[in-house]
């Protein structure tokens, strides 16, 4: 039988060693291995040395052997261990180099809001003030001396800002006073100079990141701008001896086995923060001794070539310090920002202990699940730290008493902004590489308003839980989509995909492609009002039974939504009452490819198919692509691509790309005009006509509900002039949710809108609009003075010809005024 020989080494190989016994020749086997030189080498002298029996029937031996004695054998063997591991030192050293000198981190895309400007003049509440500059982490104090910090008498605000890096440079640190008058920014004063100020920006919300795969977020920090008192925490608890050690300390490590011993069980570790970095940076966190040796080695050689700054900087940047949801916490600078939403600089002396605490581990003593057990962690870190001479008793006893202060919010970043995020994500891969948005830390300026998406979650929530109390259905039954934009350039205001904001699941503002009801009955009389030698606002239409046969043979016949027929009624009537019969006789008179061009003229990108039930909303689209059509009709007939991402600059602050305003007149403004007004009178007196309860009775507001068969799906698109916001209420299993446009879809609007201060319509009317008095039974033109007259708006020379009988007693002659 052939006798076995492990030798160990990186490349892992098993030699196996046969020999006679007569001393035969040496016949070597490479094979894969995994224990220690030493004890092969051992194990050969035992071998070598065991006098053996002679076999039977001996074969010759070799002459070329003959002279050979075991102690050569054990010689080639040290040799070959010690080729072995100087190869595998030369692996390890290069593993080091590569991670410590290439490209260390995938450091995600980091997104932010908007950011609050802040102009005397400017609409806004004390209320939201104070919402945005608690999102941005600022201290409220009595009285201001530093950045970060803002207090409050009455109606002034003393704010002091923070230094940032905008897409168009860096913007210094700005002490100013805000005097409010009302809801409204009345006075803006720079406290150093006295001078009235023109413009204060705030620095935007950081609201999420684009991660890699392995959901690893981080924000790095040079050596320079860690704090002194991290510094010190780290050296008090994790390593005393960080600056005289070579790597590994014996000292530590003699003294952890003497507290361990005593203690009977593992209460201290003797590993440096060298061999911490090491092994979070490049190793796993497997438990065994040869992963520990190999970590010793490493530190080694790490401390053998680089700096002490240079290895603290790693660990600070790559230690676990927490988990959000999916998200890893990684390095001090993000735990400052996610445990108490502020930079790590402006951290206090009895926070920055929180963070050392969580070094030894963080889901241990996590400070949201164990608020005491991370108090006692604290306290001991702030004990060693005075004990190490780095804090003063006083400054100890007091930070001991200081409560934990984590920021009071739930979960952030994306978790509170998924659907948003998401766009944003969609958007930036037509011009960016996946790889580049989770490792190149790009920063992304955005258009999202933190204040609107707050009070679109609660009109969301507020207005869904009163439905499913009403029908006793258990909660989150109902869904909801909503999507608000500015009217004039499409920047997304506030996005929701979905009801439950710290879902980052289905993101049904972008992909949840419903039927849209009477929502895209607009696009048809627009297409009507296009063509205003045939059609104008008081066109008679024909609100009767319709049979249309389809190109399988089945026969389509709709009915209005309050199963009656109307008869003759105007064009205007019929979008304002939303009558079904009427709009598909207009639709089949126009051409379904013509509705569908008009579609595509208002942004719809889809390829649609012209069949007779698409004029009743018998087509599948999301709120996105919704949002995107009621922005060129509140915008007059200009669309701009409705869009989140403002510009994007790279790790190092250098802009990379803008997304200036890009605005395409797709529609005549004098039937847009017509349109527009229209939709007006379907809020004053059509099937919209609730939103008064919310905005006011003459508020000028424009707007459409939208209903499905069995009320599957309820929408309501509205726009005043600054804000377009299209909403969309359902259920995911289609069934019913025994809510038309107006009972589910609109109130949400309503309560939205409502606190954001729509700004009401103001309608300009292009030149070639003019007024006309117009008889309401005839339609002839008629006179202010004659009964029944009313007034309509028409496209120059599309006016009736035929005058009324009151109209011609009338002396001025004069039937229009501009």
């Amino acid at each position: 039988m052939p006798r076995g020989l492990l030798v160990s080494g990186h490349v892992n190989a098993a030699f196996y060693w046969r020999k006679a016994e007569n001393h035969g020749p040496l016949n070597l086997r490479f094979e894969r291995f995994e224990t220690l030189c030493i004890t092969d080498t051992v194990l050969l002298v035992l071998m070598a040395a065991k006098k053996r029996q002679p076999s039977a029937e001996p074969p010759p031996p070799d002459p070329r052997l003959s002279h050979l004695s075991w102690p050569y054998y054990l010689i080639a063997v040290l040799v070959l261990c010690g080729l072995v591991f100087g190869g595998y030192s030369l692996y390890l050293a290069k593993t080091v180099r590569i991670s410590f000198e290439g490209k260390r981190w995938a450091v995600p895309a980091r997104v932010y809001a908007r950011s609050l400007e802040l102009y005397v003049g400017k609409t806004l509440s004390a209320e939201q003030l104070r919402y945005e500059l608690r999102l941005l982490g600022y201290r409220h104090m009595r009285d201001t001396f530093a950045s970060a910090q803002w207090s409050e008498h009455g109606e002034v605000f003393v704010i002091r800002s923070r230094d940032f890096h905008f897409a168009d440079g860096l913007q210094s640190a700005q002490a100013f006073r805000l005097r409010f008058a009302g809801n409204t920014v009345a006075g803006l004063v720079d406290l150093s100079t006295q001078r009235n100020l023109s413009l204060v920006r705030l620095e935007p919300v950081n609201i999420g990141s684009i991660y890699p795969s392995h959901r690893e977020d981080r924000i790095l920090l040079r050596h320079s701008e860690l704090p002194e008192y991290l510094v010190d925490g780290l050296l008090a608890v994790e390593d005393r001896r960080f600056y005289q050690h070579i790597g590994i300390d014996l000292r530590s490590i003699l003294r952890a086995a003497w507290v361990n011993m005593q203690a009977g069980r593992m209460v201290q570790g003797g590993s440096t923060l060298t061999q911490q970095a090491v092994k979070n940076f490049v190793l796993t966190q497997e438990r065994s001794l040869r992963r520990k040796l190999h970590e010793a080695l490493m530190a080694l050689m790490v401390e053998a070539r680089y700096g002490k700054d240079d290895i603290l900087e790693v660990y600070v940047n790559e230690v676990f310090l927490g988990q959000d949801g999916e998200r890893a916490i990684h390095g001090f600078g993000l735990a400052a920002q996610y445990y108490f939403n502020r930079p790590l600089h402006e951290l206090q002396v009895h926070e920055i202990a929180l963070l050392v605490g969580l070094a030894k581990g963080a889901s241990f003593y996590n400070p949201i699940r164990h608020p005491q057990r991370a108090k006692q962690r604290r306290d001991l870190v702030l004990q060693q730290m005075h004990q190490q001479g780095f804090i003063e008793a006083n400054l100890a006893e007091r930070a001991q008493q200081r409560p934990l202060g984590l920021a009071p919010r739930g979960r952030q970043y994306n978790y509170r902004y998924p659907g948003f995020i998401g766009l944003v994500r969609q958007q930036l891969q037509r011009d960016y590489q996946a790889a580049d948005l989770v490792s190149e830390g790009l920063r992304i300026f955005t258009t999202l308003d933190p204040w609107a998406q707050q009070l679109a979650v609660r009109a969301v929530n507020d207005q869904l839980a009163r439905h499913e109390k009403r029908w006793g259905w258990a909660n989150n039954t109902i869904q909801a989509a909503l999507v608000l934009a500015e009217a004039q350039s499409g920047e997304i205001r506030a996005l929701l995909g979905g009801r439950t904001q710290a879902f980052s699941g289905f993101n049904r503002a972008l992909s949840a492609a419903r039927q849209v009801g009477s929502l895209i009955k607009p696009a048809v009389y627009l297409t009507a009002l296009q063509q205003p030698q045939r059609y104008t606002l008081a066109t008679e239409l024909q609100d009767k039974p319709i049979s249309i046969k389809l190109a399988n043979g089945d026969l389509w016949r709709p009915r209005n939504h309050d199963r009656k027929m109307h008869g003759q009624v105007r064009l205007h009537q019929a979008l304002t009452q939303s009558y079904n019969l009427a709009t598909v006789h207009l639709g089949m008179r126009l051409g379904l490819n013509q509705v569908i061009d008009t579609l595509g003229q208002l942004g719809v990108k889809r390829d649609l198919k012209p069949y007779p039930s698409l004029l009743l909303g018998a087509v599948q689209l999301s709120p996105l692509e919704m949002a995107q059509v009621y922005q060129t009709v509140a915008a007059g007939g200009f669309r701009a691509p409705i869009h989140a991402i403002k510009s994007v600059s790279n790790h190092a602050n250098q802009p990379l790309q803008g997304y200036p305003l890009s605005v395409r007149q797709t529609v005549d403004p004098a039937a847009n005009y017509l349109l527009t007004a229209n939709l007006m009178e379907v809020v004053q007196q059509g099937t919209g006509r609730s939103l008064s309860q919310w905005l006011g009775k003459n508020f000028a507001v424009a707007g459409k509900t939208g209903t499905t068969n069995q009320q599957r799906d309820s929408w309501f698109a509205g726009f005043g002039t600054d804000l377009v916001g299209v909403v969309w209420v359902g259920r995911d299993d289609q069934q019913s949710t025994k809510l038309s446009g107006a009972t589910g879809a609109l109130p949400i609007f309503g309560q939205l809108m409502r606190r954001l201060n729509l700004q009401p319509l103001d309608l300009t009317p292009p030149q070639n609009i003019a007024y006309h008095w117009l008889d309401a039974k005839t339609g002839y033109l008629s006179a202010e003075q004659c009964k029944g007259a009313k007034t309509y708006p028409f496209i120059a020379g599309s006016q009736p010809k035929k005058v009324s009988g009151c109209a011609r007693w009338m002396d001025n002659g004069d039937w229009s005024f501009d």
